[in-house]
């Protein structure tokens, strides 16, 4: 066995050093009002792109799983958005141009769009009415590569960082944590429980 496939379980727990962190320091309040935000919702629209949209897709089948009206903004069985209807974004650097057209159009019909970003100071950020930043603990979003260039020059290829994952695979990551810890939480709210929600399973595969 190679050094490099012997430090894959160190990566692991890298990652998961970085998920501890960054909910550590989430802020109470954007998590709190996301929250509320979510229980009340009556139709709820995902969106994403690229790896992002497959993490909006999860949330989307979890949110159906628990007796959500919910749909994958592209869709071609997507409805027509309504007044008062919420848009998930899930998206890192906030800019995403497909994004920011989705939600300049949701906010025109009325819709409440919630964001779930690592910028939050972003064009999207703007537009959105809650805010959930996971934080950019690696720098990817702000361009901030100067320490892992460092490592490079000096030959020291393995992060010593616990913020550790590339490009923007950290994001992605904490993303389907967080979205999976709002269905826990959701389950808890709406008094559900695994059964019920095995009951919504697709039985058609």
């Amino acid at each position: 066995m190679t050094d490099e496939f012997s430090d894959i379980p160190v990566f692991m727990e890298q990652m998961a050093e970085s998920i501890k962190k960054t909910a550590i320091l989430l802020n109470n309040v954007e998590t709190s009002a996301f929250f509320d935000q979510m229980l009340k919702a009556k139709r709820v629209y995902v969106a994403g792109a690229g790896r992002s949209g497959l993490i909006a897709r999860a949330f989307a089948m979890r949110l159906l799983h628990l007796g959500y009206d919910v749909y994958v903004v592209g869709e071609t069985v997507t409805p027509a958005l309504e007044p008062g209807d919420t848009m998930v974004v899930f998206s890192g650097s906030g800019e995403t141009v497909s994004m920011a057209t989705f939600c300049a159009t949701v906010k025109g019909l009325g819709g409440t769009i919630c964001l779930i970003t690592a910028s939050p100071n972003s064009k999207i950020s703007r537009i959105a009415d809650y805010i959930v930043n996971l934080g950019d603990l690696t720098g990817y979003y702000r361009g901030d590569h100067t320490s892992f260039e460092v490592r490079q020059m000096t030959g020291q290829y393995r992060s010593v960082s616990s913020a550790f994952a590339p490009l923007g695979t950290l994001f992605e990551t904490l993303a389907l944590v967080f979205s999976d810890a709002v269905i826990s939480a959701l389950m808890e709210a709406k008094k559900e429980d695994a059964g019920e929600l095995k009951g919504r399973l697709t039985n058609m595969e």
